[in-house]
């Protein structure tokens, strides 16, 4: 690789939080050089067109967009038209299909009742299990709302498949963001602005991209060393990884892919979980569902099977668990001490973070580094700040 002289800034991924930043600086004014080992931009949201059925093809599983935050909404309808999609989960449990989040028509479905909203919520408090006062893991926050029918159909063996390990080793406060609604509302999210990408994610980001100011090598492995070729790095890869996992390496769960095509509608749903322990993958995603707008006579689905992550594989959620928080805060302490790199993304702070979430840090992070810029008065704490992030949200699980 060619030296790059001081002064042009580099990032590190050249999915959601690097394409934003890159843009973010290079509308500024800023030279920037892009790096991803991947021979694709988008990161784990890219997507693309299968060949033999036209179908636009969630690459790495799916992702659905939803926000609250109106300047992001509008951010990337900017650069890519936001199609209407409500994300409708339903589940396969001992044979029978129900829908999640679970909802009224859940409830009186499994248990072969006609509740009225107020009578459901009556039910659900009788089952749920009134001594556990505290809820400190994933099954005791279960159990204490929604009781252990419900718990054992829809969320014990999926949370097993998923996470690799019992609900009683996970923190409570996983489940807290899986709702029970008592009415008959079956949209899994509750943001107010919802939608896919018409033309898929990864034309988003090369339209987020496609600026004169801005250099993308794909293929290209960015080290550490060539910090100093540029005046600051943003980086969105494996916080251990910077450090040549010199803790060891950071707890992931990565994600197997069975493709398989079918000649009209497989499942009828974009998305079905399956709640039985006893299947080995935790759900079938049909990607034709993504884009309701389209039409396809062919599908193309995925099983998916959820696994450690090794050193080849793809990372896609850190597992936190007791055993991580150490090393965690080691590499934290680390970057903490680098001045001229700041760490951005899902796997630059390891956290788990919605594509909304990844943008509004990577807007922010670009607009506190100008700020400082502008001023010639870099600031510590600013560059810590993503880190401050992954560390309070470390405390706040322990």
């Amino acid at each position: 690789m060619n030296r790059i002289r001081t002064g042009k800034i580099a990032v590190v991924g050249a999915g959601l939080s690097g394409a934003v930043i890159g843009r973010e600086l290079a509308e500024a004014g800023h030279e920037i050089e892009v790096f991803d080992a991947r021979n694709h931009i988008a990161g784990n949201c890219h997507t693309e067109r299968d060949e033999e059925t036209g179908v636009m093809v969630h690459v790495y599983g799916p992702h659905i967009f939803h926000t609250d935050d109106r300047e992001v909404w509008d951010y990337v309808n900017r650069f890519e038209r936001f199609m209407p999609y409500k994300n409708r989960v339903k589940t396969t449990s001992n044979g029978q299909v129900y829908s999640l989040p679970i909802n009224l028509h859940t409830i009186n479905q499994f248990f072969g009742k006609a509740l009225r909203p107020d009578e459901a919520r009556a039910f659900i408090e009788e089952l749920s299990d009134k001594t556990i006062e505290d809820p400190k893991t994933f099954e005791e926050q279960a159990l204490r709302f929604i009781g252990n029918e419900l718990y054992e159909a829809f969320f014990k063996g999926y949370t097993e498949k998923q996470w690799g390990c019992s609900p009683t080793e996970l923190p409570a406060s996983i489940l807290k963001r899986l709702p029970v609604r008592f009415n008959y509302d079956d949209n899994y999210f509750f943001h107010t602005y919802q939608g896919m990408p018409e033309n898929g994610y990864t034309e988003m980001v090369g339209r987020i991209l496609a600026h004169p100011n801005i250099t993308v090598h794909l293929r290209t492995r960015f080290h550490r060393d060539l910090n100093g070729d540029f005046a600051h790095t943003f980086y969105s890869g494996p916080l251990d990884g910077y450090f040549g996992y010199q803790y060891g390496r950071l707890g992931y769960r990565t994600l197997d892919f069975e493709r398989f095509t079918y000649e009209g509608d497989y499942q009828g749903c974009a998305v079905m979980n399956y709640g039985d322990a006893a299947i080995p993958y935790t759900r079938v995603t049909e990607h034709k569902h993504f884009s309701p707008w389209e039409e396809h006579s062919g599908s193309v689905c995925y099983r998916e099977y959820s696994r450690p992550c090794g050193p080849d594989d793809v990372p896609y959620y850190p597992i936190r668990l007791v055993e991580d928080k150490a090393q965690l805060g080691q590499y934290l302490a680390r970057a903490a001490e680098e001045t001229s790199v700041t760490f951005v993304g899902r796997l630059g702070t390891y956290r788990y973070l919605d594509m909304d979430v990844t943008i509004r840090e990577a807007l922010d992070a670009a607009r506190l580094f100008l700020s400082g810029h502008a001023a010639r008065a870099p600031d510590p704490e600013r560059q810590a700040s993503s880190l401050k992030l992954a560390a309070a949200c470390l405390l706040e699980s322990t």
